[in-house]
This record gives structure tokens, sequence and C-alpha cells, in this order.
């Protein structure tokens, strides 16, 4: 892919010409002399004309500076189009599930919601102040709950465009650096591509965008410009109260986004110039006051205790694979980090990196693997940096090769991340070596609501768990682990009895009766009660074979 020059200084005014198109010249005539090529007038009986000859206008030339922008902002245009129709389709792949439950929960009781996939009386960091407000969408116009969510990612995404327009023009004045640091963002990652929640590439990016995640990284990106023109400008107490609001709405929405939040704000705070005075530390202090105050009085979890839950570490084990492979194109970006500390030895995007770095780091040699989370607040200065290296560049040898690189690296990631055009391209018209790549959708389980109803519990496998909350169902066991569920072994042993091959029939109606089951959905080879047993009434058959009965006894 070619990239012309990109400086915007060395593109010529529209008003001016080149010398060889001046138009006419006034040049001294003899008036008894005739002009050398005169034309006829075919209305003036062979008169000749003496009226001067104009030349018309030579079209404009488009300079390889305009060119080179032009092709920069249609790529992040063509990708904003196709992250808008992922909003619109929401495949469902990943953890859309336990959103979607949350959604459900809050539907039906806004101010005790309870438990977030089994009926316990418990609470969940699940909700909050950005899923409130989904539920309280959902109960006022009783729209269903994937529709709700395709409106928390339709919110979500022009969040994220704008936020990272918003903070790239704290860095630089040139016109197509937010365009660059997009492509960046969403492009300039590695081999296997990492679909988590908190990392912003496409093949992630196809499933999250209805997510908290994304909602969380499009306000931060927002937190930081805002944070960077309050202090550069002292800004009055109502921008630094209004800073502590939201990085409290930050926090409590999604923490591990939070923590990179809180990053880039470190960042952007230690790298500000002049020192802020006395007045703007007193404004600042104040916002977080009341950062801190809302995260104490949030009703719906407890903030503070999520410092003393553990079992997060072996599900995040895998942040740390193929790590040179997959954040390899970042490098790009780590170079160009390390000329700006040599130019800037307080730059925000070092400071970000440096204390993101050391988190990840901290983590893969304590055996801390949920530190990886903070992998975004490494990657994500390291991408911006690459794209104002190319936006910056004084000199026009050097842009051409920086953008040659960064664009053989972005097309690389084109290339890994082309398998997300088939959630939105029919199969038929997608390329065969992409329509493998392509990821299916969740079929979801809408043909069991005319008769399971909200707050049923339903006794079924893990797999099948992940998904039966979205519909507002229970589950006897989480699908997904629930940190601050007490009896989370305990459930999860009671499944596994109940679908023992060995087990007695005793045993399986004591776990249907202790956890007030209503409902059995399995496949016939995974076990259970067999399906005559006068305990069961087979209601429906779903598809793939999976049969719900009614537990009658």
């Amino acid at each position: 892919m070619k990239h012309p020059e990109l400086d915007e200084a060395s593109v010529p005014s529209p008003s001016a010409r080149p010398p060889d198109d001046e138009g006419p010249r006034s040049t001294p005539t003899d008036p008894d002399r005739r002009p050398c090529s005169p034309e006829r007038d075919s209305e003036s009986d062979g008169n000749i004309n003496h009226a001067p000859r104009v030349s018309p206008a030579a079209p404009s030339r488009i300079t390889p500076n305009e060119a080179a922008r032009a092709l920069v902002w249609s790529a992040a245009l063509l990708l904003s189009v196709l992250l808008l129709l992922l909003a619109m389709r929401l495949p469902w792949n990943g953890d859309l599930g336990i959103h979607a439950a949350t959604i459900e929960r809050l539907r039906a009781d806004l101010i005790h919601p309870g438990g977030l996939q089994v009926d316990a009386d418990v609470d969940s960091p699940y909700y909050s102040p950005w899923t409130v407000l989904l539920g309280i969408v959902a109960k006022a116009t009783g729209l269903g709950t994937f529709k709700v969510l395709r409106l928390a990612a339709l919110t979500a995404l022009p969040l994220l465009l704008t936020g990272v327009w918003h903070f790239t023009r704290t860095l630089s004045t040139r016109r197509v650096a937010p365009a660059l640091a997009l492509l960046c963002l969403l492009l300039l990652w590695g081999p296997p591509v990492l679909a988590w929640s908190g990392f912003l590439n496409l093949g992630s990016l196809a499933f999250t965008l209805a997510y908290p995640s994304t909602f969380v990284l499009g306000l931060s990106f927002h937190f930081w410009a805002l944070l960077t023109k309050a202090l550069r400008s002292a800004g009055r107490w109502p921008a630094f109260l209004g800073l502590g609001l939201m990085w409290a709405v930050i926090l409590l929405s999604h923490q591990f986004t939070g923590l990179v939040a809180t990053f880039g704000a470190l960042g952007v705070l230690l790298a500000v110039r002049p020192w802020p005075a006395r007045e703007v530390w007193l404004r600042l202090g104040a916002g977080i006051v009341l950062a801190v105050v809302v995260l104490a009085l949030w009703p719906y979890y407890s903030f503070f205790s999520l410092f003393g839950v553990g079992g997060l570490e072996e599900i995040h084990r895998p942040l740390y694979d193929n790590m040179v492979t997959r954040f390899g194109p970042a490098l790009i970006g780590v170079a160009a980090l390390y000329f700006r500390w040599r130019r800037d030895r307080r730059d925000p995007l070092v400071i970000f990196f440096v204390l993101g770095t050391l988190t990840v780091v901290g983590g893969g040699v304590t055996g801390h693997w949920s530190w990886g989370r903070a992998l975004p607040a490494a990657v994500i200065p390291a991408q911006l940096a690459a794209a104002l290296a190319v936006a910056d560049a004084g000199s026009r040898r050097v842009r051409n090769v920086l953008a040659a690189v960064l664009g053989g690296a972005m097309l690389l990631g084109v290339l890994l991340q082309a398998f997300t055009f088939g959630y939105v391209i029919a199969d038929e018209a997608l390329p065969p070596a992409v329509r493998h790549k392509s990821w299916s959708s969740v079929e979801g389980y809408a043909w069991m609501t005319p008769w399971v109803q909200r707050g049923d519990t339903v006794m079924t496998t893990r797999d099948t768990s992940l998904l039966v909350p979205a519909y507002g169902a229970y589950t006897v066991a989480p699908g997904y682990p629930d940190l601050v569920l007490p009896d989370e072994k305990e459930r999860q042993a009671a499944v596994a009895r109940f679908f023992a091959p060995h087990s007695s029939r005793a045993d399986r109606l004591d776990v249907l009766h202790r956890y007030h089951v209503r409902w059995l959905l399995r496949r016939e080879n995974e076990g259970g009660l067999p399906a005559d047993d006068p305990a069961l009434h087979k209601t429906t058959v779903g598809p793939g074979g999976q049969a719900l009965y009614r537990v009658v006894g």
C-alpha cells in the first residue's frame, strides 16, 4: 500500500498557479497588423474577428500530500462504516450473553436486581452506571434486550471514534493525525488476533461493541483530552469536578479499562507544562475526592471490595501467550516512543506506555496473569506514537519511509482481521480464505421463551449456561465465573453430580429440588434423568436436538 507524503505545510494554495498556466498575456500590438492566427466569424460574411483568444484554464492537480490524506481518511471512513454495520448486526460471540443477562435483571428489578446468573441475593460488578442506564431504557421503552444492546453499540461506537479524534488533536495539529491514529489502533496487530474486551482491534470490536468496555474506552479517550485541556488552561472547579465524576463512571463501568484510563490520565498529568499552580492542584484534588465518594457510595456493588477478589488469574493466562507475534507490529510505535522520549522526558505517551508495560511485566513475573488486562495501556500509546511519527515527521524522506513501514504493518492487520467482514457480507460474496476464517454467530435460545419465563431456574450444562440467562432465566450454576457468589463451587459440583452417569435418581432429584429447578435443558447424550422419568415432562425440542423438559416431580 503506497503512502505519499503527508506534510500539510507543503500543500500549495488553491489559488496558486504554476508558471506555465498564467493565462493570456498582454503584449503590444500594431493596430494595422493582422493577428497571425485570425478567427473568422461565421456570421460576419468573412470579416476578421480580432478578439483575443482565451485558452481554457488547466485542471487543478492533486498533490501527493492531498492524495495521501484522502487515502488515509478514506480507509478510516471505510473501517468506521464496517464498525457501524457490525453494531447493527451485533454478532453473538463471546460474552454477549452475560451483558444481555445484566439488562434482563435490571429490567425485572431496577432497585434489587439480585444474582446475575443464578437465583441468589448477591451483588454484581456488572451493575454499573452504564448498564443501569441501559436497564432503565429497556424498562421504559419495552424494547427487547438485544435491541437495547444494539443501541448500546450504536452509542459506544461514535463515542469511541470521536474520543480518538478528540485526544489525538491534543497531541498533534495535523489534520490527518486522528484518521491515522484510528487506523493504527484498529490494524496495528499481529497474529493470532486477540479477541478480548478492552482491546481495540477489529476482531475484538466485532464482538464487543455493545460491551461496557467499548463504552468505557470511548469515554477514556475523551477523559484524557478533557484533562489535558483543563490542565493546560487551568480549568475552573466545574471542569475538574466533572472529570472526577467521569473517572468514577469509568472505574465503575469496567474496572480493567478503568485501570488503563487511570494510567493514561497519569501520563497526561505528569507531562503537563507548565507545572500546575496550587489552585489547579486543589481543584484536581477535589475532583479525585468526588470520584472516591461516588465509588464508595455506589449502591449496586462494593467497588473497593473487588481488590480482595481472587480467582482471576487462570482465565487471564492466555493474554501472555504469543506476545511477540501478537504485539510485534506495535514495536513500530515503541521505536517512535523512544524518539519522543529523546525530545521530551515527560512525554505523556511515554509515561502512559511505561506504566502499562511495568504492570504487564510485573504480572508475568509474579504470576498475576490478570494484570495482563493492562496491556492496552502499553499498546494504545505505542500505536498512537506510530501514527504521530508519520503525521508529524519533518523530513519528506523520513516520512515516506515511516509511511511505507506503517502501511505494510497495517495491511498485515487487514489481512489477519478480514474475517470480520464475514459478519456483514454474505458468505458467497467472500473469498474462500476469508470465509473459512469467519467465526459463526450463536443462534441463541429464543425458541424456549414461550415456556421458560423470566426468573425460572434451568438445569443445563455449562456451555448452555453461558446463554440461557440472556433470556431472563437462571441456571443452577453460573456459566461465567462469578467471583462474588459464595457457593459457586458447590453449585458447580451439584450440576456435575446431576449429569454424572453413575448418580442415583435420588441424588438427581435432590439437586433439582434444592435449587428449585423448573426446567431441564439437555441433549440426550448429556446424561441426567432419563427422558421417560416421571419427574419430567417433555415440552419441546429445539435446534441441534436439545430437548426442554418441565420438572413436574
